[in-house]
């Protein structure tokens, strides 16, 4: 009997992400292939001039492997997306025809609100979780907040305070602090104006993405990362800033020996660490559960 065998694409500011896999009936995934490669898209990108040559061509060089092995794993159906670098380029389009015509692959780009929903399908369906929940995902662009019960989404917003953006933007912790704080104090706002002032009490607050499963990874001191070990590791408050204080006196070279630092994210955690504190310190959370599922497997669901 055929599988029915689907790819998706996440191609993020800081990341390229392929999922390969077949669904059952009952909507389980048997994994064939996933990879993650960084890329650095948003690296040296301008208002000016949008998405830098250099970070092009080794976007292209990730997505011309993501090419061939969909063609030798033999995928049905792809979704592929681009989000927060490729939507705020001027030469985004330019680059989404030029990927076409040298992989084959189709990108969609989608706004901050849609990548919130795949997100939150993803988180939901990863976790087994039916209750109240916040979801903030952390991208290199953008980090997207989610209010939802279950599966359903009551309030979303796309900010930002991407790690990539947060790093090369501000010239010192103190900038990238006052960013932070500014940004999500307007947020709190809003969601109190939409009367949900009061459901932050009792909801779970759930990260995804680089910046919670790397805090996940240096918390459980791994060596070589684990998806089963990090997906629905808690980290209190505590934890978190202890971690934001190991590494940052660390030079990005230090930062390298610290197990759970991926190469590629070591000039970009103080920034992702520093949005995850302020969220958990103005939305009142002493914890936060972190999910390996988020945007790429949403993706998958929806093919």
């Amino acid at each position: 009997m055929n599988r029915d065998i689907s790819a998706a694409i996440d191609l993020g500011t800081n990341s390229a992400r392929l999922l390969i896999a077949t669904r059952g009936a009952s909507g389980e995934m048997e994994i064939l292939v996933l990879k993650r490669v960084i890329t650095r898209l948003g690296g040296g990108f301008t208002r000016e001039r949008g998405i830098s040559p250099a970070a092009c061509d080794r976007t292209l060089s990730a997505l011309r492997d993501f090419s061939r092995e969909m063609r030798k794993t033999g995928v049905s159906h792809t979704r592929a997306v681009a989000t927060s670098a490729v939507r705020d380029a001027v030469n985004g389009r330019e680059f989404v025809e030029r990927v076409y015509a040298e992989t084959g692959i189709r990108l969609d780009i989608i706004d901050g609100r849609e990548e919130a929903l795949l997100t939150l399908n993803g988180v939901v369906s990863g976790l087994g979780r039916s209750g109240d929940s916040i979801v903030f995902d952390i991208g290199g662009g953008s980090t997207e907040y989610t209010f939802a019960r279950g599966k359903t989404p009551l309030f979303t917003r796309s900010l930002p305070l991407g790690v990539v953006r947060l790093t090369e933007g501000k010239g010192s912790l103190e900038a990238m602090d006052e960013k932070v704080r500014r940004e999500l104090k307007a947020l709190m706002m809003e969601v109190e104006g939409s009367g949900l002032g009061s459901f932050p009490e009792g909801a779970t607050l759930i990260g995804t993405a680089g910046t919670p499963t790397t805090l996940a990874a240096m918390d459980l001191k791994l060596a070589r990362y684990d998806h089963h070990k990090v997906h629905g590791h808690v980290l209190g408050i505590s934890t978190v800033r202890e971690l934001f204080e190991t590494v940052c006196p660390l030079t990005a070279e230090e930062r390298l020996h610290v197990p759970g630092i991926e190469k590629g994210r070591e000039d970009l955690v103080v920034a992702g660490f520093l949005v995850t504190l302020r969220t958990m310190e103005l939305f009142g959370f002493d914890r936060f559960t972190v999910s390996d599922a988020g945007l790429l497997e949403g993706l998958l669901m929806s093919c």
